[in-house]
């Protein structure tokens, strides 16, 4: 590998830098973030004004036995009730560095499914 170029982690980096500079979370209408590792996919409510994380939740510990894309689905539904419970309606989307597919995707179905607004 020639000292050019540029490593996996550093390219990852740049485009979750790119997808966050065009998204901002408030209180009224926070950032919904999510994370997938190899075996779970997480989700947080966070309030960029205030640098706050509002919610957060996972798909480890989750009842029934479900694939990663399902899992996904009602973690989506989750993070929508949780959002309810706290009087928040809408939420601004942040799909980080992954693209709008399979699990990612998953979340935001499930979170529309349950009410949430993007």
């Amino acid at each position: 590998m020639s000292s050019h170029r540029i490593s996996q982690q550093a390219r990852r980096f740049r485009r979750q830098v790119r997808t966050r500079a065009k998204i901002l979370g408030t209180a009224a209408r926070p950032r919904l973030t999510v994370f997938r590792s190899l075996r779970y996919t997480s989700a947080q409510l966070v309030n960029d004004a205030t640098s706050r994380t509002l919610w957060t939740g996972t798909t480890k510990g989750l009842p029934g036995k479900l694939n990663k894309t399902a899992a996904a689905e009602k973690l989506g539904e989750r993070v929508a009730q949780a959002a309810l419970e706290q009087k928040i309606s809408a939420v601004v989307f942040d799909r980080g560095r992954y693209r709008y597919h399979g699990r990612v995707k998953a979340v935001a179905e499930g979170a529309r499914k349950g009410g949430l607004k993007f």
